[in-house]
């Protein structure tokens, strides 16, 4: 395989990879290359990342690769968060935020097993947006980030307080919560958070 196909396979793997990111020997064996073969492709890869004309980079977080933005354009990103109505929050956005919003705090992995389908998108999108937030760690094996809701939150859909969520207290099951959140979610389809069509 031509070095070049090696590149883009491990641009793949990283963007795959999403905020988990992937490490150094997890990458090895998924290209079946040793480690002195995927530091000289890293290498190259982070040569190629500072053309100017590249607007990504590879971050190493204590031995955890993610691909990023460049650090040098983050006024440019910082704009578009900011500005209102820029996109449209996906329907796995909104379930994920309606579970965080009835279940907080929660870990990415309580989310993941509600909605049965990996959430960590769903949850950068939402951190983005300043919609949820780190609330702390558990006191589990790894310690993973709790998430809950943020004041902007409660600002733009309009509650005073996350006790104004509408009540779930029919609900059987851990599982009801998502469909249930989603009828109160579906009345901001024309919310801040939309495009007008």
């Amino acid at each position: 395989m031509e070095l070049e196909e090696y590149k883009a396979i491990t641009e793949g793997l990283l963007f795959a990879s999403g905020e988990e990111g992937i490490t150094k020997n997890k990458l090895a064996s998924l290209l079946e290359l040793d480690k002195k073969s995927v530091h000289q492709l890293l290498n190259e890869m982070a040569e190629d990342y500072k053309q100017s004309h590249r607007g990504l980079t590879i971050m190493d977080s204590q031995g955890t690769l993610h691909l990023t933005t460049k650090p040098e354009h983050a006024s440019y990103y910082r704009r578009l968060l900011e500005s209102p109505g820029s996109t449209r929050l996906s329907q796995a956005a909104l379930e994920t935020l309606a579970i965080i919003a009835y279940q907080q705090p929660i870990t990415r992995i309580e989310v993941d097993d509600l909605r049965g389908v990996k959430s960590d998108r769903a949850i950068q999108t939402l951190a983005n947006r300043g919609l949820i937030e780190e609330k702390g760690r558990k006191d589990a094996i790894g310690r993973p980030i709790l998430y809950g809701t943020t004041k902007d939150f409660l600002i733009y859909f309009g509650l005073t307080s996350i006790e104004d969520l509408p009540p779930l207290s029919e609900l059987k099951q851990p599982e009801d919560i998502e469909g249930e959140a989603d009828l109160f979610f579906e009345k901001f389809t024309e919310d801040p958070l939309s495009e007008d069509e």
